[in-house]
């Protein structure tokens, strides 16, 4: 918990309107009584151009200095202002913001300031997951090698060729991993004992009783969720689409519980990750694909989508991928789907590949959110792809294994896998994130559903129950093997070399 002394403010401010304070911060409080806020800075560093950067490793620099440069540069009056105080705080710097904990009367105080954009809320809300549904024996066919929703979304055909996500690094934005489970230890990073650029525990102040504590030193996952979703998109024997990637990962909940600076904080160590001390960021040894199976409703602070929607278009901007689960309020079994229910952030975010949930026999998931995005006015179909996410086999706390994880939580680590397999096997595409998301669009299994939501119809291909339909990797595979020129002509695919073979 961030500890708060006395801020006196120069009483000389510059005449200009006072920055809006979410009135939400403080609903149910006494005065005087703290909460946790974001006071976002006016000015923010312009990186649409990254793309245009060819080179992968300079794009990212380009990227992450200017950030930081913006962030020094606008926050050190108020962070000057702050340590005079004895107020502690936490700057980010992917968006502008820095993390205060206070009473209203220091939120008005700062948002008397020039330089202060807005003050958001940073809330803590339980991670929301589907009604459980009942266990089923274990998904994997007699003599399979792999699980029937890996070899649904047609991974094994790009591990036969030799392209099991090698050199490709996945990280795992969540409630922590048991990184020492049989499905995991392979992959990780820090297998080694040293947690350097391998973890980062963004939890600084868990509830009294977490296992994990606080800044857990090395991975540690406090409520079991992270573990199945990093072992559903790299894990071994079977469970994981790319089982030949690398796994890093950042807490961002605690206990589920998460927050915008939680989520924040862990994009900024996956895009540049630091030692075990928390000093020397290797850029080079950050996140290629970063899964995020989890929403940020309102309730939890992201009243401001502007917040997170910036931090998602900056990390895009370095060429990483971003996989988003769409949300679990499609509410099928009460009569549904109910339309416009992919509402909270990122997955609404143009930025964001957000994915839903079908179960195994390709027809919707009860729970699955769709769209088109009602929350922000788009009207943008959501979601963009989906994978299988009903009663999954994957890894669980102990070294166990669970045939009953459902949630399009579960789906959207297979597409981040996917990523890693396509990247290992076309690595011209590595850091072109629209291209990449095209072809996996291009080259899913289109799905279908006789109804129509804010006008858009089920039987149109995207629409907004399955968007561009079921993941299907191999189907991508065979796309660019086979359709290259035809590609290259559309300008989805950059002329170049031709990767795409069967490795010896």
């Amino acid at each position: 918990m961030l500890a708060l002394a006395p801020l006196i403010l120069a009483a000389a401010q510059a005449a200009v309107a006072p920055a809006a304070v979410d009135a939400r911060i403080f609903a149910g409080k006494s005065e005087g009584e703290r909460a946790s806020f974001l006071v976002v800075m006016r000015d923010a560093a312009d990186v649409s151009s990254a793309p245009t950067i060819a080179d992968r490793a300079e794009r990212r620099r380009f990227v992450y200095e200017s950030l930081r440069a913006q962030a020094a540069a606008a926050q050190a009056p108020l962070r000057k202002r702050l340590e005079e105080a004895g107020v502690a705080y936490r700057s980010h710097w992917l968006v502008d913001m820095i993390e205060v904990e206070g009473d209203a009367s220091l939120a008005r105080d700062l948002s008397a300031r020039e330089d202060v954009s807005r003050i958001v809320a940073n809330v803590a809300m339980p991670l929301r997951l589907p009604e459980p549904l009942p266990p089923r024996a274990s998904p994997r066919d007699a003599g399979a090698v792999a699980d029937v929703n890996i070899v649904k979304i047609g991974a094994p055909s790009l591990w036969t060729a030799g392209f099991t996500g090698e050199g490709v690094v996945v990280g795992v934005a969540d409630t922590g991993f048991e990184w020492t489970h049989p499905a995991l230890a392979g992959r990780y990073r820090g297998a080694n004992g040293d947690p350097s650029y391998a973890w980062h525990d963004a939890v600084h102040d868990a509830v009294p009783g977490n296992r994990c504590g606080s800044d857990a030193p090395e991975p540690c996952d406090d409520e079991g969720h992270g573990t199945g979703t990093a072992a559903l998109a790299v894990g071994e024997g079977g469970i994981g689409a790319a089982p030949g990637a690398t796994l890093i990962g950042c807490r961002n909940m605690d206990q589920g519980n998460g927050t915008p600076a939680r989520y924040t904080e862990c994009f900024e160590w996956l895009l540049a990750p630091t030692d075990s001390s928390g000093d020397n960021p290797r850029l080079d040894l950050g996140a290629d694909v970063i899964n995020n199976s989890w929403t940020c409703p309102p309730s939890e602070g992201c009243t401001d989508p502007e917040v997170l929607k910036g931090v998602v278009e900056a990390v895009r901007a370095a060429g990483v991928a971003l996989v988003f689960a769409a949300g679990n309020d499609g509410n099928m079994a009460a009569g549904g789907p109910l339309c416009f229910t992919v509402n909270e952030a990122p997955a609404i975010y143009a930025a964001s590949f957000s994915v839903g949930a079908t179960s195994i026999d390709d027809t919707l998931a009860a729970f699955s959110s769709v769209g088109p995005v009602a929350a922000d006015g788009s009207s943008r179909i959501k979601p963009d792809l989906m994978a299988p996410g009903v009663s999954l086999r994957t890894a669980a706390p102990g070294g166990a294994y669970t045939s009953a994880f459902s949630g399009t939580s579960g789906a959207a680590p297979q597409v981040a896998g996917a990523i890693a397999l396509l990247w290992s096997a076309a690595p011209e595409l590595q850091g072109d994130i629209d291209r990449t998301e095209q072809l996996l669009e291009l080259g899913a299994i289109p799905l279908r559903l006789a109804a129509s939501c804010g006008g858009l119809s089920g039987e149109d291909v995207p629409n907004p129950y399955f968007g561009w339909g079921r993941l299907d990797v191999a189907g991508t595979y065979a796309l660019i093997a086979t359709q290259r020129d035809d590609l290259v002509r559309l300008r989805i695919l950059p002329p170049g070399p031709r990767p795409l073979r069967p490795r010896p």
